[in-house]
């Protein structure tokens, strides 16, 4: 948008619109006294609530005239602008903050910050309420109109929000060799009419063909690039507890697995693997005891992460391993009418679009040690939380636990073997 200095003037002189607001920037002492700040937050969040667009601090909204910032003032001004995307809007804002040279009336060059908002995934609030972009002013949403605007961005669940479309992607994002896996070898359709197909793409307002979250994050190397929080972290630690001890609470390993969904199920598998302990038994010949079976492990990290609520702003899934159990945390509350009592009986699903691609994906890497019950990585017949149970009482004979946080978590317990009673 506005994508050369020329196409930027151009757009200043015309004034401000639907995709541009213009601020000037003032100061008394050290502190930043225009824009005041939450009238700067409930610009930003308009801007993500409708199409996006495009701020200029240093610009006077009324003479269109560059009026720029001091050198040494722009880190305050732009620590100013990401303090009210953190703290004053809910969810938070990442928006794209570009220093730029403008020049002014007289043609002198001036210092301004150019802040670009996207059309978000997400409904946000301001302290201003619920607002949106209504040609060159922000209005407060109507309720039906709010009521509309949540439901397109799928936090109501009428549209699942892994079928949603991801404003700032672009089809080329979508890597080759990732999306074909999905594909049949003997489809002729177009690149485009395939993808819409996997719903991995959709055609968005203005025709125009994007990827959707499921796309993202199946078919690119780093969906976090558009989804912050679309990765596993992972942590082993020595003791049983997480405590202040530092021989109680040190972290034997750690790692942030990203990647594509397939690729961080199996690297979530092979930490456990690696970090888990193994008794041997020579009384009749060698046995093996590991703490966890690696095919109940395979099952919980494929319903964590096909089943997680990817809306939630700010949460990610938790892997934690302790002396005697593994922890997993996945965001997002049990869906529809289910229980924690009915999990292993009943089965549905809150990503159909992830869920679908997932049982197309087969199991190729770590198969034989993670998954030679499975030919692809999801299965559609609810069998997976059986097996978590089952296999994991076999092993170390308790049963795992799930628990609810806040109806806005879920945690799966698995206990380690007690190498003691082989």
């Amino acid at each position: 948008m506005f994508n050369t200095v020329t196409d930027l003037l151009g757009k200043i002189r015309l004034g401000e619109d639907t995709y541009l607001e213009l601020k000037t920037v003032r100061f008394a002492g050290k502190r930043i006294s225009a824009p005041r700040r939450d009238a700067l937050a409930d610009e930003l969040a308009a801007f993500a609530n409708s199409r996006g667009g495009v701020c200029l601090l240093g610009v006077d909204d009324k003479t269109r005239n560059v009026t720029g910032i001091p050198v040494e003032r722009l880190d305050a001004v732009e620590d100013f602008v990401r303090e009210i995307c953190a703290d004053s809007i809910e969810p938070s804002l990442v928006p794209q903050i570009e220093r730029l040279l403008l020049p002014d009336a007289a043609g002198e060059k001036l210092p301004v910050i150019r802040i670009d908002v996207d059309r978000s995934l997400f409904v946000h609030q301001s302290p201003g309420g619920y607002m949106h972009r209504v040609g060159s002013a922000r209005r407060s949403m109507r309720p039906d109109y709010l009521a509309r605007l949540f439901q397109q961005r799928s936090q109501t669940r009428i549209i699942r929000f892994d079928e949603q479309i991801v404003a700032d992607a672009a089809v080329d994002d979508l890597v080759t060799d990732l999306w074909r896996r999905f594909s049949s070898p003997l489809s002729r359709d177009a690149r485009e009419d395939l993808l819409v197909k996997l719903a991995m793409a959709r055609q968005d307002a203005d025709g125009v063909i994007r990827p959707t979250v499921a796309g993202l994050l199946l078919a690119t190397h780093d969906p976090r690039r558009w989804l912050p929080n679309a990765f596993i972290q992972a942590v082993a630690y020595r003791g049983m507890t997480v405590t202040s001890d530092p021989e109680e609470a040190y972290q034997l390993d750690a790692a942030d697995l990203n990647g594509p969904l397939d690729r961080q199920i199996l690297e979530a598998c092979h930490f456990v693997r690696k970090n888990m302990k193994v008794a041997a038994y020579k009384n009749m010949g060698r046995r093996d005891l590991p703490q966890y079976d690696l095919r109940a492990v395979f099952e919980a990290v494929v319903n964590a992460v096909a089943h997680r609520d990817y809306s939630i702003h700010g949460a990610k899934i938790r892997l934690k391993m302790f002396a005697d159990r593994l922890e997993i945390y996945s965001p997002g509350t049990i869906v529809n009418t289910m229980t924690i009592e009915s999990l292993p009986y009943r089965q549905a699903v809150r990503n159909e679009a992830v869920a679908s691609l997932l049982a197309r994906c087969p199991v190729e890497q770590g198969k034989d040690v993670f998954a030679p019950h499975r030919q692809f990585f999801m299965d559609r017949r609810g069998e997976g939380v059986p097996i978590i149970l089952e296999e994991s009482i076999k092993l170390s004979g308790r049963a795992p636990i799930y628990r609810l946080f806040d109806d806005s978590e879920l945690l799966l317990t698995i206990f380690a073997a007690n190498p003691l009673d082989p």
